[in-house]
């Protein structure tokens, strides 16, 4: 249907085949004006000196300051035929233009944008421009809040690090009619890491090959950023050599790929090797040290017990202090070997599983014990100096590598010997007998006293019972006196052999600690250097001897009968 305007009527015969309701009904809605606040897309046609001419589509084009597309820096950000968001402004319109705002649009967008990010929880990019007063401010389209406790999961010390930066945040709280907008980086990250560690999480298992960043290091390992979820590499898995600290292998931020050796899903925690993506040196490690062999190492560590020489990455040997030397007077490894010496050793032992190797420096020199029988002779006196002294006895060394000890009951025929120190020094020289040779077990008894006659064996010779002989009170026991003889010799007064002793034992010793007596030897015993004494058998042979002189006395007319009757009454008591 067509309509004549100028006489008025409607002329049915005339339908233009383009036109139709619906089309002239858009077209009047087009032609309507905007409401005020609706944000509408234009199209950048022109743009002068002081304004940018945009085309929204109405019947007349509108005008927006350029100053609203600058930078802060007075650069333009807009080209003829960009679409920008415009509404319209009020304010003084030039003739045949519309005002509108660009500024005003952007800022609703972004609202819009804001409450849109808030009600479905999206993650948005802002950024950091400086710190405020318990947080920092953030630009995400218009200046937010973001509290220190939010800038990320873990506690962040230097605020001032993120300034700069395009951080991701999550809208935590918006209130457009206030204008407050407050963001959460915290919340953001935590979105990521738990996204990245689900995806980590269905691809790890035990032997999986991973690859991941160092985080951070420790003392006993490095932590990897596997995506979203840390590993622990422990040190005694970066090599198979002998690693100091976690930063002679990685640093932080070095990309490595691993081996995951232990996944707990339920814990979350992940060990990872590093030394395990290379062959373990360790299992043919026969076939190239076999026992035996001479090989070639340098030092890596010295202890109280030996020395740990590196043969090559990741196998070590150790040379124990007893195999360092043929002597036994080595008081340190330290003094024959020092940490970075080239050494020659010959291989004792290999035990792959227990990953060990023992090595020695000693067997590459000839053993004198193997030699000693023909060398010395049991009974022959050799000299040598005291290197050593125990409880047990003193260590004296004949020559290098042979050293004999002398027993504390070899030390002194005569004196109780309690410690060696009592006798010798050390560094003494002194003279031994050979007791006894032990070639197979490296033994080599000595014995000073030997050197010396017996003194109880000299004094058995010269003695026998019935014997008067003078002795000196040494040292009391509840049964009787211990006598010194001679040096080193001492005989038993039991106190029944004591005049005058009661037998009580409530009472006074009869004799006391250095008073000295005759006494007379009742029995002696060569083996078990016993002698029994008496002081009682010396007194009756005295009165026994006085009274036969007063008989012979009396017989010869020198004594009366009646002092003989009472010498012996004196002596019959």
């Amino acid at each position: 249907m067509a309509v004549d305007r100028s006489k008025g009527q409607v002329d049915e015969s005339v339908q233009p085949e383009s036109e139709s309701y619906e089309s002239l009904l858009d077209e009047y809605t087009h032609l309507s004006p905007p409401a005020e606040g609706e944000i509408l897309q234009g199209t950048v046609l022109k743009i002068t000196a002081k304004e940018v001419i945009v085309d929204v589509g109405y019947k007349s084009e509108g005008l927006v300051p350029i100053e609203q597309f600058l930078t802060p820096s007075g650069e333009l950000t807009i080209q003829p035929g960009d679409v920008v968001d415009v509404m319209i402004d009020h304010g003084e319109r030039q003739e045949g233009y519309v005002l509108f705002s660009h500024s005003k649009a952007a800022r609703v967008r972004v609202w819009d944008n804001l409450e849109k990010a808030a009600a479905e929880q999206l993650v948005i990019l802002g950024r950091v421009l400086g710190r405020v007063k318990g947080g920092l401010s953030v630009d995400v389209g218009i200046q937010a809040f973001m509290p220190g406790s939010q800038a990320d999961p873990r506690p962040v010390h230097h605020l001032d690090s993120f300034i700069g930066q395009d951080v991701p945040v999550k809208i935590i709280k918006v209130n457009r009619r206030r204008g407050n907008v407050v963001v959460s980086r915290k919340l953001a990250v935590e979105q990521e890491v738990n996204q990245r560690k689900a995806s980590t999480l269905d691809q790890l298992y035990e032997g999986a090959i991973v690859t991941g960043v160092v985080k951070n290091l420790t003392e006993y390992g490095a932590f990897v950023d596997l995506g979203g979820l840390d590993g622990l590499l422990h040190v005694t898995d970066m090599s198979y050599g002998r690693v100091g600290h976690p930063s002679e292998v990685v640093h932080v931020g070095d990309t490595i790929t691993t081996k995951v050796l232990k996944f707990d899903r339920a814990k979350e925690r992940v060990s990872l090797g590093l030394r395990q993506m290379a062959p373990d040196p360790w299992e043919t490690v026969i076939e190239r040290y076999p026992v035996n062999s001479r090989v070639m190492g340098h030092v890596v560590n010295v202890t109280d017990y030996g020395a740990f020489v590196e043969l090559e990455a990741g196998v070590e040997g150790l040379i124990h202090i007893t195999e360092m030397t043929w002597s036994r007077r080595m008081k340190h490894p330290s003094k024959v070997v020092r940490v970075g010496d080239q050494v020659e050793a010959v291989v004792l032992e290999v035990h792959p599983r227990e990953r060990r190797i023992s090595l020695g420096l000693k067997q590459l020199e000839a053993n004198p014990w193997t030699t000693i029988d023909s060398r010395y002779s049991i009974g022959s006196v050799v000299e040598g100096r005291v290197r050593n002294m125990t409880e047990f006895g003193a260590f004296i060394e004949i020559e290098e590598g042979i050293d004999g000890l002398v027993h504390v009951s070899d030390l002194s025929w005569t004196k109780r010997v309690k410690h060696p120190s009592e006798i010798l020094k050390k560094g003494q020289l002194v003279q031994a007998v050979i007791l006894n040779i032990d070639a197979k077990g490296h033994r080599l008894s000595l014995g000073i006293k030997q050197l010396q006659p017996d003194a109880w064996e000299t004094y058995f010779q010269g003695h026998q019972p019935g014997d008067i002989v003078h002795g000196r009170i040494s040292r009391l026991a509840g049964f009787g006196a211990f006598v010194e003889l001679a040096e080193g010799v001492e005989g038993l007064c039991h106190f029944s052999e004591v005049p005058g002793y009661s037998g009580r034992r409530s009472s006074e010793p009869p004799v006391a600690v250095g008073q000295e007596y005759d006494f007379k030897i009742i029995k002696m015993s060569e083996p078990e250097k016993k002698i029994g004494l008496s002081l009682k058998a010396v007194s009756h042979d005295e009165e026994k001897g006085r009274l036969e002189d007063y008989q012979r006395q009396a017989a010869a007319g020198a004594a009366t009968i009646e002092e003989v009757l009472s010498l012996k009454n004196r002596g019959g008591e």
